[in-house]
């Protein structure tokens, strides 16, 4: 636990303690102010998750922090647990103030890592609002960044640790009151820009850890919204992209282009061969790619803004009900999210955490969530999600699906405006009566159901179980489908990945056309990253 202060005692340094301090109060803060934060996002993207996504990266936050303390004794020193603190924002970032955020405590903790007096937090707030800035490539007064900056100079000329805090917080909540003025977007809606007002919320937790009091209450965020014949609709790209990736420098410069090209509100913070990357784009399976040629991306999070923004009412209340599907592949997280659907992208060899599949129920804003891990392995993870959220009040059912072919067919069914119990029951029927295999390829010699295989071999695996060994996809496949449509079915799903072999859909849907008069076929592309061929039989 964080050490409890007593009433209107001053530091004028701050330590190891203090930080954790810092870190516990910003959360709690954010924790109070989280739904009204969501409640007044509306730029760059109306879809409400801004103090939600803030939230979740002061969590990563004091979580990293929280580690080190456990793993020192008696305490962690102040450069460690500042890096510490840098580091967990860094890997939980979410949404666009979320990583702007996780920018500006990097850029405060290279500064504090050599002192934490008052000049030099002075000089880490200025370090931080210069990163953030060089972090988007399009940086906009108006938002988290004019903050950030105020703060920065209303402390510039230093001083003590507490005149330094409270002239940072002040500076601050002056720029937040002014932002309504200064984009379109927020003097319409009425409204301080949301990424803003959370930031002020940590420096005010920051100020409360200096002095042991309260901070002043932040601004009001919301204002006299212009009339409405100024209120013009605005479009932008369909997708918010998110993913980790560790790259080397070198590889940077080409990867921002490349994202700035395909869409906007780019921002790339991090550094030291790990970056937190986000952009709007129309094209999901673009930005992964480039992602890709960049180096290994992973905790790939992909958000259909449709849904997310159908997800809130013009107050920022949660919307009924929503979906959250595990999937492998960007083509499928592309599918998944056009059906409406908040999805978690899976790689090969790597699961998400049940903390993944908490954010992913949070990032869906609504009252109700049907959960589809899609995987067999992920039912432990995912219920305890599922109970986690239920504690935070989100009615979660968790259908048991085993595999995406499942969960595409219980996604098909579900309709949002049915009874929340008798939509769960529809998709789950759906899943239930979907059969699903898996094509693989063996990565070494071993002992399975269907006998011995060797490295390179095609494994077709029914229902979890090897049913077929062989050596090559296309005639593996057709065995694998005879197998399954010999038990009988109506449709045939197939889920090919980009690196299976060309034509290889096209000879399955033909195989299935002359041997079974009465079945349909639909083929989906999974993109990358996902098994060469996935088989739903309903």
């Amino acid at each position: 636990m964080s050490r409890a202060l007593p009433p209107f005692e001053e530091l004028v340094e701050l330590d190891a303690e203090a930080v954790r301090s810092w870190c516990a109060r910003s959360l709690d803060a954010l924790g109070r102010e989280r739904e009204e934060i969501d409640a007044i996002n509306v730029y760059p993207v109306a879809d409400g998750d801004t103090g939600t996504n803030l939230y979740l990266t002061a969590e990563a936050a004091h979580q990293a922090v929280e580690a080190v303390f456990a793993a020192s004794a008696p305490t962690p020193d102040t450069a460690e647990t500042v890096r510490a603190m840098a580091h967990g924002a860094l890997l939980g970032a979410r949404g666009n103030s979320g990583t702007i955020l996780s920018q500006l405590l990097r850029g405060m903790a290279g500064v504090l890592a050599d002192g934490c007096d008052g000049d030099h937090l002075a000089r880490a707030l200025g370090e931080a609002a210069s990163a953030a800035r060089r972090a988007v490539a399009h940086p906009v007064e108006g938002t988290i960044l004019t903050v950030a900056s105020a703060a920065a100079g209303a402390c510039a000329a230093g001083g003590g640790l507490v005149d330094v805090a409270r002239n940072a917080h002040d500076g601050a909540r002056t720029a937040l009151a002014a932002t309504s003025g200064q984009l379109d977007v927020l003097e319409r809606a009425g409204v301080v820009d949301a990424g803003g007002r959370g930031l002020v919320t940590v420096l005010g937790a920051l100020l409360e850890t200096v002095t042991g009091q309260a901070p002043p209450p932040a601004v009001a965020t919301r204002v006299t919204p212009a009339p409405p014949e100024d209120c013009p609709a605005e479009d932008g790209p369909a997708y918010e992209v998110i993913y980790l990736l560790e790259a080397g420098d070198e590889a940077m410069e080409l990867l921002r282009s490349r994202l700035d090209a395909l869409g906007e509100s780019l921002v790339v913070v991090g550094g030291d061969g790990l970056w937190n990357v986000h952009v709007h784009v129309d094209d999901a399976g673009a930005a992964v790619e480039a992602g890709v040629e960049a180096g290994r991306p992973h905790r790939i999070r992909i958000t259909h803004f449709a849904a997310a923004s159908a997800a809130a009412s013009a107050r920022g209340e949660r919307a009924q009900r929503a979906v959250v599907a595990v999937v492998p592949g960007e083509g499928l997280a592309g599918l998944c999210a056009e059906a409406g659907a908040t999805t978690v992208r899976t790689l090969p060899g790597e699961q998400p955490a049940g903390d993944e599949l908490l954010d992913a129920i949070r990032r869906a804003h609504a009252r109700e969530v049907v959960l589809l891990p899609n995987d067999s392995d992920l039912r432990q993870t995912a219920a305890a999600a599922a109970e986690r959220a239920r504690a935070e009040g989100i009615r979660v059912a968790l259908i048991p699906t085993r595999a995406a072919v499942q969960g595409i067919a219980a996604l098909a069914v579900h309709e949002p405006d049915r009874r929340f119990d008798e939509d769960v029951v529809a998709m789950t029927a759906a899943a239930g009566a979907t059969r699903y295999a898996e094509l693989a390829v063996a990565e070494r010699q071993s002992f399975t159901s269907a006998g011995v295989c060797q490295a390179g071999d095609i494994l077709g695996l029914i229902e979890g179980d090897v049913a077929v060994i062989g050596t090559d996809l296309a005639d593996t496949a057709r065995t694998v489908l005879d197998r399954m449509l010999s038990a009988g079915g109506e449709l045939v799903t197939l889920v090919v990945a980009d690196d299976a072999p060309p034509g290889l859909a096209p000879d399955l849907e033909a195989h299935v056309r002359r041997g079974y008069l009465a079945v349909d076929t639909t083929t989906y592309h999974a993109g990358t990253g996902a098994p060469p061929l996935l088989i739903g039989v309903e």
